[in-house]
């Protein structure tokens, strides 16, 4: 069967933008992306450029953006591919520089990880510290990263904000606060430095990273684990702290979110807060959006709060 392949094409030497090109190949049962690629790149483009090293899911180079989502073209099938989209278009990743063609920049992204010392902090290991599967299993998988940059270039906050970490590079920031040879004041200190406004607190749980992995590292998930274990740590006076201990705390009270209290939870007692959401609250108010806040507690919240209790356990 010929099919038809659109591959956008940029050559920073010789192109103003971007721009697509469609080659016609006879396909294959059992052909993947790459393996078209390469097909494209022997016998009718030799100036196609793309990254591949082992074909089998394990190195990440080839990761690129197929008919709109981040794949790696080596475990993506041309048949299913055609068969859901009609179609097969392939580009670099996104919220990455393109050194040319398919081909992107990972310089950023490689620093955002060494950024997070993505090694023991500490040799000295806690009393504790006894290597065992039940210690391995808080890893959740986070270490089965590839680093193929999918998750990134999907990520919605890196899309508007490069400077934030990403959820590769905080996933293994969650490795290492996991690990239980690294010593408690190490911990504290990796936890310390990840508060700022490109940590973790900036992550809007939009989920995509988790769709994309081709590992099913669940960044995303990880993120959560992070933020749990830097509130339990102390560290909850930033905004998004305070925000998950807000929320938590109303929903122990009433059985569900009070939306009036909520704000005040976040904001604490800085006025100049209060006056920045208070016209915010007030335009609620004049549409019928702000509940009463004296509401009483809903049947049985003491049942929410023994669900809150064990969730904590």
């Amino acid at each position: 069967m010929r099919l038809a392949f659109t591959i956008q094409r940029y050559n920073p030497e010789l192109d103003a933008a971007p721009h697509d090109e469609t080659y016609r190949l006879d396909v294959t049962r059992g052909m993947t992306v790459l393996d078209a690629l390469l097909r494209i790149k022997n016998e009718l483009d030799g100036r196609l450029t793309f990254r591949y090293s082992c074909r089998s899911a394990i190195c990440g180079s080839c990761s690129m953006t197929i008919n709109g989502g981040e794949k790696l073209a080596c475990r993506t099938s041309v048949r299913k591919e055609w068969e859901r989209h009609g179609g097969i278009t392939v580009g670099p990743l996104r919220n990455l520089p393109v050194l040319k063609d398919l081909s992107v920049d990972m310089g950023s992204f490689w620093g955002k990880v060494r950024a997070v010392e993505p090694w023991l902090r500490d040799d000295t290991r806690p009393p504790d510290a006894v290597p065992s599967a039940s210690r391995v299993s808080r890893f959740h998988n986070v270490d089965a990263c590839i680093m193929c940059g999918a998750c990134v270039a999907t990520c919605t906050v890196h899309e508007v904000d490069k400077r934030f970490l990403g959820p590769a590079a905080l996933a293994k920031a969650y490795r290492f606060v996991a690990d239980a040879r690294e010593s408690g004041q190490a911990r504290t200190a990796r936890l310390a430095s990840l508060q700022g406004p490109t940590g973790m607190w900036d992550c809007t749980r939009c989920n995509f990273c988790v769709e994309v992995c081709p590992k099913d590292v669940q960044p995303m998930e990880a993120i959560i684990r992070l933020r749990r274990e830097s509130i339990e740590a102390g560290y909850d006076e930033t905004g998004g702290a305070r925000h998950v201990v807000g929320f938590r705390d109303l929903v122990a009270r009433f059985g569900r979110l009070n939306e009036v209290l909520m704000p005040l939870k976040v904001i604490g007692l800085s006025l100049r807060k209060f006056l920045h959401v208070l016209p915010l609250g007030l335009r609620m108010l004049l549409k019928g959006k702000v509940p009463n806040p004296l509401h009483s507690s809903m049947d049985g919240p003491e049942r929410v709060r023994a669900l809150l209790e064990q969730d904590r356990r």
